[in-house]
């Protein structure tokens, strides 16, 4: 997340997520579009990292039309938690009504979210050395983003909307098939 006032170019001015420009402008595409954009090459790089590792089992499982239903319901509601904790009036959600979120981090967690809920107990590698049940490092994941949504600006970081990815996730898996395969 960016705060608008430093030097961000027009276009992501006008498709990133910014809760006062939907409210107040009806720029009402921004809670899709604000997945398209990154801050850079490291950024996108790690998204579409995680994406690829998390993502493709996903995708052979549940097939192209599902997954892809699933992320932009993980983007869209990481999105609309966002939107939603810009209007309350507590102080780690205060900056959020003119801050810029961009990225595709949000859907990611989703994303990781579901493949920890279909495979548990496959390890994943924590800093490359430590395997780590998926169950568990979604749970020290969405720990880390909990506490960090939590600080003033949270390090410029979009935490809550990480937080809002995962918990979209969850909601639309168990409120409807887990089990969907096609």
């Amino acid at each position: 997340a960016f705060l608008v006032g430093s030097i961000v170019p027009a276009m992501t001015l006008a498709f990133g997520l910014r809760p006062a420009d939907v409210v107040e402008r009806l720029q009402i595409w921004q809670p899709i579009t604000y997945m398209f954009l990154h801050g850079g090459i490291f950024h996108i790089l790690f998204n579409m990292l995680a994406l690829w590792m998390f993502g493709v089992e996903l995708e052979r499982m549940w097939g192209s039309r599902y997954f892809t239903k699933f992320y932009f319901v993980a983007g869209g509601g990481a999105a609309l938690t966002t939107l939603l904790l810009s209007f309350l009036p507590l102080p780690f959600a205060s900056h959020l009504y003119n801050s810029l979120t961009i990225g595709a981090s949000g859907a990611v967690y989703g994303v990781l979210l579901a493949y920890a809920m279909y495979f548990p107990n496959r390890p994943i590698y924590m800093y490359l050395f430590f395997p780590i049940p998926a169950k568990y490092f979604v749970m020290i994941m969405g720990g880390i983003s909990l506490y960090s949504s939590m600080s003033a600006t949270g390090g410029g970081v979009a935490h809550t909307t990480h937080l809002g990815g995962l918990v979209a996730a969850y909601l639309y898996l168990k409120g409807g098939r887990t089990n969907l395969l096609s």
